[in-house]
């Protein structure tokens, strides 16, 4: 018996992947214990650091937020429209994604680090 199996379309795959990639971001959201900085990407970090120097002030400065991140431990935050994919890292013991929030892109991969949040960085490439 040879039956059709109907293809998904490009624009449904999509879309069932940025789905999955919100419902691992809110579990993960949900840890009470906070993830290991594992670092952030050199390109992303001489980004941030030239906007940093253009406009001081606007929000923690890359340097702090870093040591934030690595004394404090990070954490994974939804955006305030969670079904768009913006997923934001803070230090642990921060509530403001405007002022200590990054983009989960802008983060390394590293082997020791915990597998769904390696899933999670991975996939935020992709949607």
């Amino acid at each position: 018996m040879n039956e059709n199996i109907p293809n998904k379309s490009e624009q449904e795959i999509k879309e069932q992947e940025l789905k999955n990639y919100i419902a691992l971001a809110k579990e993960l959201s949900e840890r009470v214990e906070g993830f290991p900085f594992p670092g952030i990407k050199p390109e992303s970090y001489l980004n941030m650091k030239a906007t940093d120097e253009e406009f001081p002030g606007y929000s923690t400065a890359i340097d702090i937020m870093i040591e934030n991140y690595k004394t404090q431990g990070m954490k994974v935050v939804l955006g305030n429209s969670p079904e768009s994919g913006n997923v934001y890292f803070l230090p642990l013991n921060s509530e403001s994604i405007e002022e200590d929030g990054l983009l989960i892109h802008y983060f390394v991969v590293t082997e020791d680090m915990d597998e769904d949040l390696k899933k999670l960085i991975l996939a935020s490439g992709k949607k």
